[in-house]
């Protein structure tokens, strides 16, 4: 099932749907700043081990989550004062950071060292969903085997028919990943550079 969303003032009916999709163990398909990603509302255990299922992915590889904001963040992250300052002045934006984990994240989603990736997307839908659900969702990006990234929810719907509830059409853009920045130990570090700038976070 596919879903258009209008990307600049998302429509509160489509959102609620989604939301509902959601809160009933559902995979979804959504659209973020830098990829379409695939989701689901991390407070369900039976749809988080579906993601895992879909994306073959074992626990030596982090999930990431979107947020609302800075805020629900730190329930589920640990976060010193130097990163919070450092996530204000990065987030929304297309970033992901490497936090240790809280005892909130669910086991199934953790790596050994008990990491997990934060994001806060500036994408009118994600936000819309997140405000709505009330929960972070899971985020994974949408790729092809050979690790080719999809921009075209038609062709995202065909791939995955079957294996998610619902792709949301946010329109096609073209997909960038996020830079990855770890600021689980030590000054932060880039471990992938993708849409947004690392000069930042570059040493001296």
């Amino acid at each position: 099932m596919i879903l258009q969303i209008n990307p600049v003032n998302p429509q509160p009916r489509h959102i609620a749907r989604v939301v509902e999709i959601l809160r009933k163990d559902g995979v979804i398909v959504y659209p973020t700043d830098t990829v379409y990603g695939l989701g689901c509302d991390i407070a369900s255990r039976k749809a988080l081990e579906r993601v895992r299922r879909i994306k073959k992915f074992d626990n030596k590889r982090h999930l990431s989550f979107v947020f609302a904001d800075l805020k629900t963040i730190s329930l589920y992250a640990q976060v010193a004062d130097k990163d919070y300052k450092l996530l204000k002045r990065y987030l929304p934006g297309a970033y992901t950071f490497i936090l240790k984990a809280t005892r909130l994240v669910p086991r199934i989603v953790l790596t050994k060292k008990q990491e997990v990736g934060i994001r806060i997307p500036d994408n009118r839908i994600c936000q819309a969903l997140l405000a709505e659900l009330g929960n972070p969702i899971l985020s994974s990006s949408v790729r092809l085997p050979d690790d080719q990234l999809l921009d075209d929810p038609r062709e995202i719907e065909r791939i995955y028919k079957g294996q998610v509830d619902l792709v949301i059409d946010g329109g096609i853009f073209l997909p960038e990943p996020s830079t990855i920045v770890s600021l689980f130990d030590g000054p932060p570090s880039v471990l992938r550079e993708g849409k947004g700038d690392v000069t930042p976070f570059l040493p001296d």
